[in-house]
């Protein structure tokens, strides 16, 4: 089977390149080409006389905008990857060293993201996860002899529709450990499918938490959707390792919590999952690319979990620990 790709280009500076190479890299994304305006402008400084041409094209580079360019299979796969990339921006965007990055202007096959945005849909049909759920988007019919829990899901701009691995192997996960009655905290919400899944699957109580404003938001929309209670569904916007307050907010003594996330941001949050979890509570962590897992399981180790479990589907890891 040909599989096609599209190319994603984002636009920023250069010293800002390596840094964000790295976080792609721990999104999945494999492969990058890199175009940098001060190191052409450095050869240009520098070549002493050693070249008599330089072809044209080439010294076309010197008004060329830094930016890193790869490429994403046009598939489902991509497409969720690809709202993982641009929830990756929009933190960029909003943090404090925002300006180190630049524009973050993102492109896909030389078109602007809003183009790309009016046909991502056609990628998220209904799909079965573990034993009980059926997750599908609003726009999309399920079979008329379904006898699944039906999860339905719009992702907006944020990541999680259940097509990506890390993913399904969290709900499969949860479905292993869940209690009825049980607390839930979903740390890096995005469209809230792990807490609504838990609500869905008996769970008493979720509270979601996401570090970009929209993710929070379509998490609050997609919970109403499944008719979750309005009283038993919190969620927060914020960043837990630097807010002491959001932190307070969101409390402790959870029986279990998600995180998928990527792999530097679990090891930043090690710490802190004790203070929300029960002594005898759960913890699901993924979006972990498999060349990292150990080094994760290793940094939850240090601070007193013990693996359960890991799970690995092509290339992505979720490890159980209590």
């Amino acid at each position: 089977m040909n599989l096609n790709w599209i190319e994603v280009k984002i636009m920023t500076e250069t010293p800002a390149l390596e840094i964000l190479c790295a976080m792609l890299t721990d999104l999945g994304v494999k492969g990058f080409v890199t175009q940098d305006k001060e190191s052409f402008q450095e050869f240009l400084e520098n070549k002493q006389g050693q070249w008599d041409y330089i072809d044209q094209d080439l010294m076309g580079l010197a008004d060329c905008q830094t930016s890193v360019t790869f490429y994403l299979p046009d598939d489902a796969q991509g497409a969720e990857q690809m709202l993982a990339v641009k929830n990756l921006l929009e933190q960029l965007k909003h943090s404090e060293n925002s300006g180190f990055f630049g524009s973050l202007e993102l492109y896909t096959n030389s078109v602007k993201e809003d183009d790309w945005a009016n046909n991502w849909k056609q990628y998220f049909k209904p799909i079965t996860v573990g034993e009980k759920l059926l997750i599908k988007p609003s726009w999309e019919e399920i079979p008329a002899e379904n006898q699944r829990i039906v999860l339905e899901i719009d992702p907006a701009s944020s990541f999680g529709t259940g097509q990506h691995h890390t993913t399904r192997l969290c709900l499969e996960l949860l479905e292993t450990v869940l209690q009825k009655q049980d607390k839930i905290l979903d740390l890096g919400c995005g469209s809230g499918i792990l807490s609504i899944g838990a609500m869905l699957l008996g769970a008493e109580s979720a509270t979601a938490v996401d570090i970009v404003e929209n993710s929070v938001r379509t998490a609050i929309e997609n919970a109403g959707k499944n008719h979750i209670p309005v009283e038993n569904y919190r969620a927060y916007c914020g960043d837990i390792c630097q807010d002491s307050g959001l932190c307070e907010q969101i409390g402790g003594n959870y029986d279990l919590i998600c995180a998928n996330i990527v792999a530097d941001v679990l090891i930043a949050m090690a710490g802190l999952f004790r203070r929300f979890l029960k002594p005898d509570g759960y913890l699901i962590v993924s979006g972990i690319i498999s060349e990292r897992a150990d080094e994760v399981i290793s940094v939850l180790k240090q601070h007193g979990f013990s693996e359960i479990r890991m799970q690995e589907r092509e290339g992505w890891a979720a490890v159980l620990l209590n």
